[in-house]
């Protein structure tokens, strides 16, 4: 049994790349398939099966995408303070795993229950495999952006597979398919995390390993006991969408007060700046992530009924350039802009 390492032998690696970042962006890459294969499913599975109006199909996607982001600032926090980045990613992605087993069983009559849970795995997983690769260096580590540009290569090689094969599975041959392989590659990122977690040593376990095994468990089981509480109440939001609004004001509200008293509770000046810009970049990745999100639900709806299968002597489905064309582009350009980058 190999030896856990201490977190300064794991950022004192030699090379480009620690071992665990390949790990971590394998983990990555299979939920990134989960994702945006079902990001580019939802709004035309909701148009084609459960047939709704392009109106009605916009609106619950949008209501949908919603909470995943709401949830992922919930799930941070409780990962955070909690649960640790670990057992926060194991309990997301069992979630995940659970909802499109469940929609693969019966696509049509559990739809908003498999996504409900899906809405809270995704969470609960989101954001902290970037947090875990960001402590595999030191602070001033000039080799984190190599580090985090091979992570994002994974990220998008995942959403090209899952945008391209979930919907063209769904379209195709059956949408019990298309969830299932959702299911089996979440399984598959899920289980490399297992198998390889000993391997981060420190990175990732609870913030509270201070406190007492019991104390630490109730917690725990607080936080889990409250996410599945959540099942009903997001169910309900979801499919009526009115309700999302009401919800989405008061978690706003509840974020920028939480973060304005993160600002207060740090002393140092130079670390209130720091996060007052990082405000500044988080309301514009808001902004873009607003008209990014149109690719799955109005221009997914748009390319279903728009646009010609065509082109020159090929046939292509328009819905799978739709929803894979975004991470090929980065895949193709990012090496490209790196040059250029360091050519300045």
């Amino acid at each position: 049994m190999s030896e856990i390492q201490s977190l300064e032998e794991i950022q004192n690696f030699e090379g480009k790349y620690p071992k665990q970042l390949w790990y971590l962006s394998l983990v990555e890459m299979w939920e990134r398939f989960c994702f945006y294969g079902m990001r580019g499913v939802l709004a035309f599975f909701m148009v084609d099966q459960l047939h709704l109006s392009d109106q009605k199909s916009n609106l619950q996607y949008g209501a949908i995408q919603a909470f995943v982001y709401a949830f992922t600032f919930i799930g941070g926090i409780f990962a955070d303070k909690i649960l640790g980045f670990r057992k926060s990613l194991f309990w997301g992605g069992s979630l995940m795993i659970i909802g499109n087993l469940i929609l693969a069983f019966n696509p049509q009559g559990l739809f908003y229950v498999g996504i409900t849970l899906s809405i809270i795995g995704t969470g609960f997983f989101k954001p902290n495999i970037s947090s875990m690769v960001g402590e595999l260096y030191h602070e001033k580590d000039n080799r984190r952006d190599a580090g985090y540009g091979l992570f994002y290569a994974g990220i998008n090689v995942g959403g090209l597979l899952g945008g391209a094969m979930c919907i063209y599975l769904g379209k195709y041959y059956n949408w019990h398919l298309c969830f299932l392989s959702a299911a089996l590659v979440m399984a598959f990122g899920l289980s490399t995390f297992i198998f390889t977690k000993k391997y981060l040593g420190p990175i990732g376990n609870s913030p509270l390993l201070h406190l007492k095994k019991n104390k630490r468990t109730t917690y725990e089981i607080i936080v889990y006991a409250g996410s599945l509480l959540c099942i009903p109440l997001i169910f309900i939001m979801v499919r009526n969408t009115s309700f999302t609004d009401y919800f989405m004001y008061t978690i706003g509200i509840v974020a920028l007060i939480y973060f304005l008293y993160e600002i207060f509770m740090v002393k140092e000046r130079k670390a209130q700046y720091k996060l007052l810009a990082a405000f500044v970049f988080i309301f514009c990745y808001f902004i873009f992530m607003a008209i990014s999100e149109q690719s799955g639900g109005s221009l997914s709806l748009f390319a279903k009924d728009n646009l010609n299968h065509n082109l020159l002597f090929f046939s292509i489905d328009p819905n799978v350039v739709n929803n894979s064309v975004n991470s090929l582009f980065v895949i193709v350009f990012s090496p490209i802009v790196g040059i250029l980058w360091l050519l300045m």
